[in-house]
């Protein structure tokens, strides 16, 4: 799904008063911890217990996008976000960045740190492809998994893997061209203007469009300065959705059994909208692929035998800052349910 560089006024213009409080600490690294292949990311852990609840975030995003959930779910359990090799405060990895590299460096860093499993894993968007893959590979180690509108691309119609595949293409062409626009030192250009969306440059397409009015005026300062800055995220980022076919190819090929472990699949209908406007529900062509994306999301209810679709209403599908006690709601579940003594292989 192509990233929007923008969000609309409104969203950006409000008050930080809401914005995440004691968000200061994604300003800075947490744990950097070192991967088997030499990477070396960065942990940011809150929290005591176990099973201990791992996020993994979207294309483009990293550890902040989980500042309104990781705190609530840190009450009762503990709760780990990371940056992906390159992006945040993690150091560059190896190329290229598939999600079982991905998923084999956050398992050996995990373990690393002396973090030990099983784990629920939560990954919203492309971080949905990678805690699958994560189970896939090390299935001995997940107590259940939380999918905030994951991606559907290796479960949904051929004919819309296509147009998603056309898009990564221009995707990549625009994202290299800000890295060299980086690279280059220069100030960045704003984009062409959008209607009803305030002007911004390149350097503000990550999460959901930068500034983020559910954060602190510092978090995003801090966000943007990296975003303007750091080279190997953007050559991190280009690597990922290169592979995204061939993650998506590895899915289908590898389409592994939970057992009884609890897996919840949280759905909005507003698949790609990285900001809601509750007054305009699309046009029929956009709803008519809403209904698909919902029907593809379904079919990973076949996965174990204690699945449920949860639809969350009055969100983008950035449930985890619209409404992120949806999302606390749904780990808790599958920490209710997921203990390992209640596990079937």
């Amino acid at each position: 799904m192509m990233k929007s560089l923008a969000v609309a006024a409104t969203l950006l213009l409000a008050s930080v008063a809401c914005a995440a409080p004691g968000d200061a600490i994604y300003t800075k690294p947490g744990r950097i911890v070192a991967a088997d292949d030499g990477a070396r990311l960065n942990l940011t852990c809150m929290g005591k217990g176990s099973p201990a609840v791992i996020f993994d975030s979207g294309w483009e995003d990293w550890a902040p996008a989980w500042a309104l959930v990781q705190p609530r779910v840190a009450k009762w359990t503990r709760a780990c976000s990371y940056d992906r090799a390159g992006a945040g405060f993690s150091d560059a990895g190896p190329l290229p960045r598939t999600s079982v590299r991905i998923a084999d460096e956050l398992h050996s860093a995990l373990h690393n740190a002396g973090i030990a499993g099983p784990y629920i894993l939560v990954g919203h968007a492309f971080g949905g492809d990678n805690v699958r893959v994560f189970a896939d590979r090390h299935m001995e180690d997940v107590a259940g998994l939380v999918l905030v509108d994951a991606d559907a691309d290796d479960v949904e119609p051929a004919n819309l893997r296509d147009d998603d595949h056309r898009g990564h293409v221009e995707n990549i062409v625009e994202l290299r061209s800000c890295r060299d626009l980086v690279a280059s030192g220069k100030p960045l250009p704003l984009l062409p203007a959008r209607s009803g969306r305030p002007p911004s440059n390149c350097a503000q397409q990550f999460f959901r469009g930068l500034p983020e009015a559910s954060w602190s005026r510092e978090l995003n300062a801090r966000l943007l300065q990296i975003a303007q800055t750091k080279l190997a995220m953007f050559d991190a980022y280009i690597s990922e959705m290169e592979q995204m076919a061939w993650d998506e190819t590895y899915l289908q090929q590898h389409r592994r059994s939970f057992g009884a472990r609890p897996v919840r699949v949280l759905t909005t209908g507003y698949h790609g909208v990285h900001a809601l406007d509750v007054g305009n529900s699309g046009d029929l062509k956009q709803r008519q692929y809403e209904n698909t994306i919902s029907k593809a999301q379904a079919r990973w209810l076949e996965l174990s035998s204690n699945a449920r679709q949860i639809f969350v209403a009055n969100s983008s599908e950035y449930i985890q800052l619209d409404q992120p006690q949806a999302v606390a709601a749904a780990i808790r579940e599958v920490y209710d349910q997921g203990k390992p003594h209640n596990q079937v292989p």
